[in-house]
């Protein structure tokens, strides 16, 4: 139905407990999904995750018989300054999110580019080293469990929030060792070009995440903001790339019951672009 490289997120259906989100995909039609873990955003995966709780949701995934292409995770500010106690904890967090993803054959991890403000917790600069030092350190860890990092940036909300700021990270962060999620709402909610930030980027984009938006507004359904996607599309193929569409439809301009429908709109649109060779 869908074209194969078109997936979907789960945090699409926050609003659903997972089993109820990966039956709501599946009968849409989707056959892969990036697996939302963001605390206060998406509680398919618990905030409180240990071993147990991992295979819960691996067994849940099982059952479902969805891919998993990422799982979308969050271990806390990556610019703030830790107390040792405060690190092993991250450190221990850390551990659980790649071990559920190694557990549900998820590619990546998905990790955000600094705390949910502009503003430097201590200056750009030093809070720009915390952060590449945490990218650092997932990616060897990732390493060892067999997936990889992938770092999204920019994030409209978080300390690299527009294409500067992103740049910034990326010039300071090893290629070989995190990836990037390039998403079309965060590049033009923060007045960037996504055909831009592909020519820019192109060859370490890994994933890319779908949204529509306008400037200072991530959190519209696709049709409704101002995002070309065919033109992004074209400049991501252009870079060269051929991975995957996330439809992240965390949209407040539909109402929880509109939004499957929504969300197989969006899809059929996406999956039309990529089939005329839009992408």
């Amino acid at each position: 139905m869908f074209h194969p490289r078109v997936v979907c997120s789960s945090i699409s259906f926050r609003h659903q407990d997972l089993p109820t989100a990966l039956g709501t995909m599946q009968g849409l039609g989707f056959t892969e999904l990036d697996l939302g873990a963001l605390p206060g955003v998406c509680d398919h995966v618990p905030f409180v995750l240990d071993e147990r709780a991992v295979g819960d949701v691996g067994r849940e995934l099982l059952r479902s018989g969805m891919r998993v292409r990422s799982v979308n995770g969050d271990i806390g500010d990556l610019n703030a300054p830790l107390t040792p106690t405060e690190r092993a904890d991250r450190s221990a967090h850390l551990d659980m999110l790649l071990a559920l993803a190694s557990e549900v054959g998820a590619t990546a991890l998905v990790l955000p580019c600094g705390a949910q403000s502009h503003d430097p917790l201590v200056s750009f600069e030093e809070d720009l080293d915390l952060i590449v030092a945490a990218l650092g350190e997932a990616a060897g860890r990732a390493k060892a469990a067999g997936v990889g990092i992938w770092v999204e940036a920019p994030h409209f909300f978080r300390l690299c929030w527009d294409i500067d700021r992103a740049r910034r990270l990326l010039d300071a962060v090893p290629e070989e060792s995190v990836g990037l999620v390039m998403d079309f709402s965060h590049i033009v909610a923060s007045g960037g070009d996504p055909v831009e930030f592909a020519g820019l980027f192109g060859e370490r984009i890994r994933h890319v995440h779908l949204r529509d938006a306008v400037p200072g507004n991530i959190n519209l359904s696709i049709g409704n903001g101002q995002v070309d996607f065919a033109a992004g599309f074209r400049a991501l193929t252009d870079a060269g790339y051929q991975g995957r569409f996330a439809l992240e439809l965390e949209t407040r301009d539909v109402n929880d019951d509109q939004r499957p429908r929504a969300t197989a709109a969006a899809a059929a649109y996406i999956s039309e672009l990529l089939r005329t060779g839009a992408a």
